[in-house]
């Protein structure tokens, strides 16, 4: 049975580029079992936000931006629950007949709304980890650090990680003072804790497939709309807590074409040589997402241009340097040619084996 959407009775205040996002009217789930209907709730309008005045109070530069708390209609955005894949509408219709809440986050969401296949879904719940497993035959809990699961249907892994499990790192590793915002939910709360834990503000989205609601609580969607890639947190901080997102943040800019904030491009350059911390098998994985997914030419570019090309492929640094490219240089070459046609071949859904 089709899930039924929102209706909404004002219209958004700010307007979206007709060109990035697609329009899509009808939202079903194909022939998904029956799941009870979502009616409107009565305090939601097309754009619920809280102003600056109850904003949540953040150090540094959180405290510049604060982003006004968004609730869109997803329809509006363009996004439909027939876009999502089997495996996930399974994962997300088994959780919800027990009873939790679920959602899509993260990149998905962000390549949902410009009309992308995403590379892979991730949904977060409200059930335990634990509770997850009992849920499906075949699902594992995986990680020590951040332990999430793995759902496999057939070929594919959905993994699904619980807003129980972040809410306890949130509380032991994030270092910034915030306070409860005025008026704000348990609900709210808890979704906007979780969005300060991700890594950039276009991955900060939450999407209820059912209620058809996106959450935007950082400032993703103005992002997206600016074809922007900028750290929830300063990007000093965020990139010393973890560098793989030095390389996470070129290959979303390359895959997308989009550019990075000032800052995120000061701190991608300058601490580009801690990369060099991560153990050999994570590289070849990040170097694997850049180049095997169609914006190989897009990634060798940045990575060039940002200083990194030199610590990961050396080889082709030194055939750049010997044709005197420099690190804007718009023109191509022959190393360049042969990752465009490699491009054109390959798609996130589509990659090449990484022994390529």
């Amino acid at each position: 049975m089709a899930i039924s959407g929102l209706a909404f009775s004002c219209k958004p205040q700010f307007s979206l580029r007709p060109s990035l996002f697609h329009c899509i009217r009808k939202a079903r789930f194909g022939s998904v079992a029956a799941i009870e209907t979502l009616d409107e709730p009565e305090s939601l309008t097309k754009y619920n936000t809280y102003n600056s005045d109850n904003s949540p109070h953040k150090v540094g530069e959180l405290d510049k931006k604060k982003p006004e708390w968004k609730k869109l209609n997803a329809k509006d955005l363009g996004i439909s629950t027939s876009m999502i894949d089997k495996p996930t509408r399974k994962v997300l219709n088994g959780l919800k007949k027990k009873g939790y809440e679920v959602y899509l986050v993260g990149g998905c969401v962000r390549d949902l709304m410009l009309n992308r296949i995403p590379k892979d879904f991730d949904i977060i719940t409200s059930a335990e980890l634990k509770e997850v497993v009992r849920v499906f035959s075949q699902c594992e809990i995986v990680g020590k650090r951040f332990p999430i699961c793995h759902v496999h249907f057939e070929d594919t892994i959905v993994e699904v990680s619980s807003f129980s499990t972040s809410g306890r790192r949130f509380s032991r590793d994030f270092k910034y003072e915030f306070q409860r915002p005025i008026g704000c939910d348990e609900k709210d709360f808890i979704r906007w804790r979780n969005c300060l834990q991700r890594d950039f503000t276009i991955n900060g989205l939450m999407f209820d497939p059912y209620a058809k609601i996106i959450y935007d609580y950082i400032g993703g969607i103005e992002d997206i709309r600016k074809a922007k890639v900028q750290t929830v947190i300063p990007a000093s901080t965020s990139f010393q807590e973890d560098c793989a997102r030095i390389l996470r943040a070129i290959r979303i800019a390359a895959r997308l074409g989009f550019r990075f904030s000032r800052e995120t491009a000061h701190f991608v350059k300058h601490l580009s040589p801690s990369i060099l911390k991560l153990d050999r098998g994570r590289l070849l994985m990040e170097m694997n997402y850049m180049l095997a997914y169609g914006s190989a030419e897009a990634s060798l570019r940045l990575l060039w241009k940002f200083g990194l090309l030199e610590v990961l492929l050396p080889i082709q640094a030194a055939y750049l340097v010997k044709h005197g490219f420099r690190r804007r240089d718009k023109r191509s070459n022959m190393l360049l040619s042969l990752f465009s046609n490699l491009d054109k071949l390959l798609a996130p859904d589509r990659p090449c084996h990484s022994s390529l």
